[in-house]
């Protein structure tokens, strides 16, 4: 989600129940979660995490999780051509030096968290 997309999912109030109504897919992982199957030991590990995610998933993952598995499934099908991967791979290390951890957090700060620097 981008910034304003963000911000508008905040002041609408949405929830996480949103997401997982919208997603078949979604329901049968958060199923699984819910229900054991990462933490056979503890059946109910899990439970609180799932119901936050439900409540309130302040952080949009289960809003984002489609788009998440639709970018998955893309670099899955990239490994599987070696030509395209190790072209993109080659690009992605030219282009980092563009990222810089400094730059994003103060970025982050300005237009996400509304904070500014106390040094």
């Amino acid at each position: 989600k981008t910034t304003p997309q963000v911000a508008e999912h905040r002041a609408a109030g949405t929830r996480g129940q949103a997401a997982l109504d919208a997603s078949p897919r979604l329901a049968q992982v958060l199923e699984a979660v819910r229900s054991g199957v990462f933490s056979p030991d503890d059946p109910a590990r899990y439970h609180g995490l799932v119901d936050d995610l439900l409540d309130s998933d302040h952080f949009l993952v289960l809003a984002d999780f489609d788009s998440y598995y639709a970018a998955q499934r893309a670099a899955d099908e990239r490994w599987n051509d070696p030509a395209a991967w190790a072209r993109a791979a080659i690009l992605n290390t030219a282009n980092v030096a563009w990222f810089s951890s400094d730059r994003t957090i103060a970025e982050y700060a300005e237009e996400i968290w509304k904070v500014s620097p106390v040094i």
